[in-house]
């Protein structure tokens, strides 16, 4: 007898729909066919284990196993319970008369309980698309695959309340989540705030502007003069995701197992801070299986890097398309996986190896060249993707003492709110750009127009500074942003000035 259950394979950040068909016939022998790895072809110790675990049996006949279509590879040990299912009904040892109605998954352990997988997410908005009734999983995955409406989530704890459920011998009553109401209770839930920072406020400024427009920032300065300290802050004044942003980063932290026991939708944009041993593969995602890296992970949200020198130069230098085109292609002989990867780039670092060049107190110990040296090690290319270059001063005493309070993440992210307002309204005619960071070359032509002052300013800082034509469109790109926050239509010279300040790194002799 033939039997069809109906799995699923995640590629990227998209699910496709897996049919494994069973069939039991006359022989002795196990197959399994349709391009598995080694951890499905081991499922059959797992399955046989699990089954006589609760006085099934497996059939000692032949037993042919196919994950159709063939061509697609099938990874991972979430097959275990669908092919148990059916094993089962092609053994004619019970019936389910509604198993082409669910999609099930979940890998078994050999006393029949099952353990939690991944990709559970995008498994279930395929299931909903293709129409099925609903969808069988482990009982710890069911709370994020319930964020998917109009789709029965099923979870259950061992084989047996699987058979059972499909049997029709025990009711399971569907997994709700009310996605809108955590997403919108978890909006305004940050653990850092500005409030907390004292002194400073020209790096809060710089900050207020590149949130307000999605511009990536370097902070130079010595150590503990609170570089890490306002990066982790700079999510809590990014304006609040949209449904449609979570349900995005949700599915990438779900294909890469991120979300925990019992994960639900992720209202807070994510922030990222890999340690700077990191390998390129682990950063912009790859491997034998393709899996997102931290460019991904960080989607709609913040990468930090910390001590950006000390990153190898090969892992810095896999950034720079990315940051351009805002998505990660994963390329190899038989398959291509693209993940999206539109992240603020904040990184942090020393202006030297001792830390001190600079210092207004302290003497920088570092010898001739060995300044020019340690800066050299992040690339030109890779600067000329940062549109803010800031330079970080320690806070002075009389600020760290200071009872004045400072301003809180609240009243600044209403300020950057205000400016994506602005540039919503702007782009409401290209849906791929929504921030002033996204401009292609032909908008910042249209939008950042200057009068004759700011392009005599402009023409003189380009020429002192040496600006490649990226930064130029850089700095227009950043004083159209700071334009909107000061509400006004157009671009003046005052927002020019400021937008020129911050391109620190490319002063020359600023390392002497």
């Amino acid at each position: 007898m033939v039997a069809k259950t109906f799995g699923s394979a995640v590629s990227g950040v998209d699910a496709n729909l897996i049919t494994i068909e069973v069939n039991v016939g006359q022989g002795t022998s196990f197959y399994m066919v349709g391009l598995p790895d080694s951890a499905v072809k081991e499922s059959q110790q797992r399955v046989e284990s699990a089954l006589k675990y609760f006085n099934y049996r497996m059939p000692r006949q032949k037993v042919v196993i196919n994950l159709a279509p063939a061509d697609i590879r099938k990874e991972g040990s979430a097959y275990d319970l669908p092919i148990a299912m059916g094993i089962l009904q092609a053994s004619e040892q019970v019936d389910f008369p509604e198993l082409d109605r669910y999609v099930i998954m979940g890998e078994l352990s050999l006393d029949g309980y099952l353990r939690p997988i991944k990709g559970v997410l995008p498994i279930a908005i395929e299931a909903r698309k293709r129409g099925f009734k609903g969808f069988i999983l482990p009982l710890e995955n069911a709370k994020e695959a319930s964020i998917v409406n109009n789709l029965d989530i099923i979870g259950v704890e061992t084989l047996q309340q699987a058979a059972d459920f499909l049997m029709g011998e025990l009711e399971i009553e569907p997994t709700i989540t009310d996605t809108r109401e955590i997403f919108y209770h978890s909006l305004d839930e940050n653990e850092f705030d500005f409030a907390d920072v004292q002194g400073q406020e020209n790096i809060k400024r710089a900050m207020e502007i590149a949130a307000a427009g999605g511009h990536n920032v370097i902070m130079i300065g010595p150590p503990g003069a609170g570089k890490t300290m306002l990066a982790k802050r700079l999510p809590s004044i990014l304006p609040p995701l949209s449904l449609q942003e979570a349900l995005e980063t949700t599915k990438i932290h779900s294909v890469a197992g991120k979300l925990g026991k019992n994960g639900s939708l992720l209202a807070q944009r994510p922030f990222r801070s890999p340690h700077h041993t990191i390998s390129d593969v682990a950063l912009v995602g790859g491997g034998g299986n393709p899996q997102p890296g931290e460019i991904s992970l960080a989607h709609n949200g913040v990468l930090f890097l910390d001590e950006l020198p000390e990153f190898k130069r090969t892992v810095l230098e896999v950034m720079r398309q990315p940051l351009e085109e805002r998505k990660v292609t994963i390329s190899r002989a038989k398959i291509s996986v693209d993940y999206p990867a539109n992240f603020m780039l904040i990184a942090s670092m020393n202006p030297c190896p001792c830390g001190y060049y600079n210092h207004p107190e302290k003497e920088c110990v570092c010898g001739p060249g060995i300044v020019q040296r340690y800066l050299n090690k992040v690339s030109g290319p890779l600067l000329d993707r940062i549109d803010l270059h800031v330079e970080v001063t320690p806070v002075k005493f009389d600020e760290m003492t200071s009872t004045r309070k400072s301003e809180s993440s609240k009243s600044i992210r209403e300020r950057v709110i205000q400016g994506r307002e602005k540039q919503k309204q702007r782009f409401q005619n290209n849906p791929e750009v929504y921030c002033n960071a996204m401009m292609p070359s032909h908008m910042v032509k249209e939008i950042c127009q200057i009068n004759e002052a700011g392009k005599a300013l402009l023409k003189t800082a380009m020429e002192r500074l040496g600006l490649s034509a990226r930064a130029y469109d850089r700095i227009l790109k950043v004083a159209r942003t700071i334009a909107d926050i000061a509400g006004s239509d157009t671009i003046k010279v005052e927002h020019l000035a400021e937008a020129i300040q911050y391109r620190s790194l490319d002063r020359e002799g600023w390392a002497g």
